[in-house]
């Protein structure tokens, strides 16, 4: 009874791991059949469908077995599964269970050597995993952060960075396919929306879409016209006002419109609400103009800088005249130089900049420029959120972006879904042998 009360609590995860990672205590090895077994070599885990494990080297009693290995909490899941008529499933010597209660038969017919784990390791280790999936705090291992070696923490910051640069490289890699292999359209409209930050990403990520970057270099450094553009696509400029500025961009869009046959956005896209004034979509969208009209060389610029100074002298924009007295169309204030600030810079570097450098590394086969996009992180100050905030109040303060973002994929990741058995700082809390 109590063993059945534990499986309903187990998860098939914490099997995989006990496998994977060899904390099966050696002498208690055999098969419910009573033959000594010994692992020569687990297997390679496997993500797709089919057996658990690939290519495992067993030793059952003399033989050497050289085959797969499926993993279940009990032996009955295998023909609840249908594994029993499935070919995919005929090449496994092995079946590894926390209970055995019934004898399984593969697609031949013939009866699959069977491990049950229960009592072949060390019951700790399912302790200390349950009191981690129990936990109710911010991390599961909350409390026991001091127990981690600060080294081992540190290399899987490191890992994780990669990790999440991995991550981003997907959605880069896309949208590098969608825009046809075109690194420069691909940068504008990851920065276009970058621009937009939080608020107005999507907005401005519609307003790169539908105006090319090849049009808008075609203007060649004609700031105004580019402003023009910009403008008139995101359907910010006023149907009537009495500042000469905006009537000129109405007229200068009107020819660019027909021109190039431009579709603006709709205006009630972008928000204004509850931000900043320096952070209006208007401030924004004349400060990425700049942008552009400076650098009709962005991409290579970028992948060649080699320093965040470089890359901050780039960065270093100013809204247009118009805009030092305006913060909307119409509506007069008080001077002030509408500047892209250090943050805002910073922000575009960690979330733009670097996984661009990344893939470009990755795509072009040159791995100098993967390490560069990790180095522009390590040169950045770390971000400063409520997640980054809560991770320096449990005793890890990041030291640059790089661990920052590290720090951010390690609590939605593994954190928060309680991926424990898959991070190393859950890992070795987990095989603490004296208990957690």
């Amino acid at each position: 009874m109590l063993e059945t009360a534990k499986i309903k609590i187990l998860k098939e995860e914490f099997l995989h791991y006990l496998w994977k990672h060899q904390l099966l205590i050696p002498a208690e090895l055999h098969t419910t059949e009573g033959e000594a077994l010994r692992i020569v070599y687990p297997g390679v885990e496997n993500s797709d469908s089919g057996p658990d494990f690939l290519a495992a080297k067993i030793m059952i009693g003399d033989t050497l077995w050289v085959g797969q290995v499926e993993l279940h909490l009990k032996s009955s899941l295998w023909s609840q599964h249908g594994h029993q008529n499935d070919a995919a499933y005929g090449n496994v010597i092995l079946h590894v269970v926390y209970i055995h209660d019934q004898d399984v038969l593969d697609c031949n017919g013939n009866t699959i050597p069977v491990l049950e784990l229960h009592g072949k390791f060390r019951e700790e280790l399912l302790h200390n995993y349950q009191l981690l999936l129990s936990s109710k705090a911010w991390i599961p291992c909350q409390g026991l952060l001091n127990k981690c070696d600060k080294g081992l923490i540190a290399m899987w910051l490191n890992r994780l960075l990669v990790e999440r640069l991995e991550r981003k490289s997907e959605e880069v890699e896309k949208f590098f396919e969608y825009f046809k292999n075109d690194w420069d359209q691909t940068l504008y409209y990851l920065l276009a929306r970058n621009f937009g930050f939080k608020a107005n990403a999507i907005p401005f990520a519609l307003l790169a879409q539908r105006t090319p970057l090849k049009i808008l270099q075609k203007l060649g450094d004609n700031a105004f016209a580019m402003e023009a553009i910009l403008y008139g696509q995101s359907d910010l400029l006023p149907k009537e006002c009495a500042d000469n500025y905006p009537q000129r961009l109405q007229n200068e869009y009107a020819y660019q419109r027909k021109k190039h046959s431009l579709e603006p956005l709709d205006a009630h896209l972008w928000k204004f609400f509850k931000l900043r004034p320096q952070n209006f979509p208007t401030i924004r969208i004349s400060q990425f103009a700049k942008l552009i009209t400076q650098t009709p060389h962005l991409f290579r610029m970028l992948t060649d800088a080699k320093s965040i100074e470089e890359i901050a002298q780039i960065f270093k924009l100013n809204a247009s005249e118009y805009w030092g007295t305006h913060y909307v169309f119409g509506k007069a204030s008080a001077f002030s130089i509408k500047k892209l600030g250090a943050d805002a810079v910073n922000n575009i570097i960690i979330n733009t900049i670097s996984p661009v450098i990344f893939v470009y590394g990755k795509q072009s086969l040159r791995p100098e420029y993967c390490e560069k996009a990790i180095d522009f992180l390590a040169m950045v100050p770390a971000e400063n959120n409520m997640v980054i905030r809560q991770w320096a109040q449990l005793g890890i303060t990041a030291q640059n972006a790089g661990e920052s973002q590290a720090l951010l994929e390690l609590k939605k990741y593994y954190c928060t879904p309680k991926s424990c058995l898959q991070c190393a700082i859950g890992s070795a809390l987990l095989q603490n042998k004296r208990g957690i």
